[in-house]
């Protein structure tokens, strides 16, 4: 047996929970447009509550439950929320509300926070769509992926990442059931599969990893019509053992971001094309720059803002096209391959960490004259992030300094006392030199950006 139980929801009864918990927002005085904050685990009620914000045009803010009570005020402060819900019980009470009718779709998209390269986190902001582009919106993930009343979907990524909403609500609003893992453990995802058994789900690469190194039947994969990973990049080894264990046209991976969605890739385009991340999704088209910067133009219920930004929101665009500063190339097909990701950015079990965010608190220790945050490969995380300090100072003070200040997932697992820091001609600092000049392995290339806190 397992600690990590998983909850059940069906779609008739998750329909009429969503229905009172929409009454109690209202009741609260929450109206299309305003934002519901949640800091909390995953959990069966959580997912309800954050569908039932949607289909009512009140914009959920979905923050990492690990994130210390400093880091997480501070979002709190800038999402400017009607309601913030940071406990258990708060949660279940909205269960208790009025049946109010929902729109079939939901009405907006949840602001997730992103930090880019600057280290300063930004919201991505959809804000209210009309019940047109919100059936758009809808169909646009929920076709893709042909989610029907016949599918059972295993949520196992936290439900604060963005993916973990879309495929869930894209299950339940076509009649399909879903399983939930409060967390992810590879003991629980199999006793779940065993005992569920989903036709879907979707996994960061460090999950499908430890899924298939754990102890569970041969065929433990042969169930799934769809299982589709993304979030930080796919060891080509990894890539093919679960090709392996799944069958014909079952595993699938998307390159996106926060902000939206680039490509899809199936299992065929993949082994003939190794290491792309597919095409263009329906209705977008790519284009790389000559510094290969790449763009993507998307349909207009796709648009976005930086929630208080309107600096970094012009940078992001041009016209109807959008980057996230991730570099990469197109062959003569318009298959993408990935030749970077954003300087700054280290992804770590496949969610977003910001080095500026981390440096800014390990500078200052006493002694830091300079501190660098980078990645490098880590067989079960993908990237383990490392810090470079120059400065007479002792790592315990530095562990003692982040273990107050920040986050585990953000907190650096080795630290390196060095002399100086690459830098080029011109004084930039050549972060990606880093780990070779270090005897470290760099991270693989790969997918830009993962799910953000």
């Amino acid at each position: 047996m397992t600690d990590v139980a998983p909850s059940v929801l069906e779609p008739d009864a998750a329909e009429d929970a969503q229905r009172r918990v929409a009454g109690a927002l209202g009741a609260a005085g929450l109206s299309p447009g305003d934002r519901v904050a949640f800091c909390l685990p995953s959990s069966a009620e959580l997912l309800i509550c954050v569908l039932a914000a949607l289909r009512r045009g009140i914009v959920p803010v979905l923050l990492n439950a690990t994130l210390l009570p400093s880091e997480r005020d501070a979002l709190l402060a800038d999402a400017e929320p009607a309601l913030t819900v940071l406990d258990q019980p708060t949660l279940v009470a909205l269960l208790d509300g009025r049946r109010v009718e929902l729109s079939p779709y939901p009405l907006a998209r949840p602001m997730h926070y992103t930090s880019g390269t600057t280290g300063r986190p930004k919201g991505v902001w959809s804000g209210v769509l009309d019940e047109s582009d919100a059936r758009h919106l809808f169909e646009d993930e929920a076709d893709l992926w042909g989610f029907n009343a016949s599918d059972t979907h295993l949520v196992c990524s936290p439900i604060y990442h963005s993916v973990s909403i879309r495929f869930a609500a894209g299950t339940l609003l076509r009649g399909g059931r879903l399983v939930i893992l409060p967390r992810f453990d590879a003991r629980s995802a199999v006793d779940a599969i065993v005992g569920h058994r989903p036709t879907t789900t979707f996994m960061a690469p460090t999950a499908l990893q430890r899924l298939l190194h754990h102890d569970g039947p041969a065929d433990l994969l042969h169930g799934f019509r769809l299982l589709v990973h993304a979030g930080s990049p796919c060891p080509p080894a990894l890539k093919r053992a679960a090709l392996e264990r799944t069958g014909h046209g079952v595993l699938w991976e998307f390159y996106g971001s926060t902000e939206g969605q680039f490509t899809a890739c199936g299992p065929d385009e993949w082994l003939d094309r190794p290491g792309t991340v597919g095409r263009a999704r329906p209705g977008r088209r790519l284009a790389v720059d000559d510094d290969g910067t790449v763009w993507c133009r998307c349909p207009s219920f796709a648009r976005f803002r930086y929630w208080h930004d309107p600096a970094a929101t012009d940078r992001a665009w041009r016209g109807d096209e959008f980057t996230v500063g991730d570099l990469g190339r197109l062959d003569p097909d318009g298959y993408l391959f990935l030749d970077g990701r954003r300087d700054d950015l280290v992804i770590s079990g496949g969610v977003n960490v910001y080095p500026a965010e981390v440096e800014a608190v390990l500078a200052e220790a006493p002694g830091v004259v300079e501190v660098a945050v980078f990645g490098v490969a880590d067989e079960d995380w993908g990237e383990r992030v490392c810090a470079a300090v120059v400065g007479p100072v002792a790592e315990e003070t530095l562990r003692a300094l982040v273990e107050s200040r920040l986050a585990p997932y953000k907190r650096p697992k080795s630290y390196f006392i060095v002399d100086d820091l690459p830098r080029t001609a011109t004084g930039k600092l050549r972060r990606r030199a880093l780990p070779a000049a270090l005897g470290l392995d760099p991270p693989a290339p790969g997918l830009a950006s993962g799910p953000d806190p």
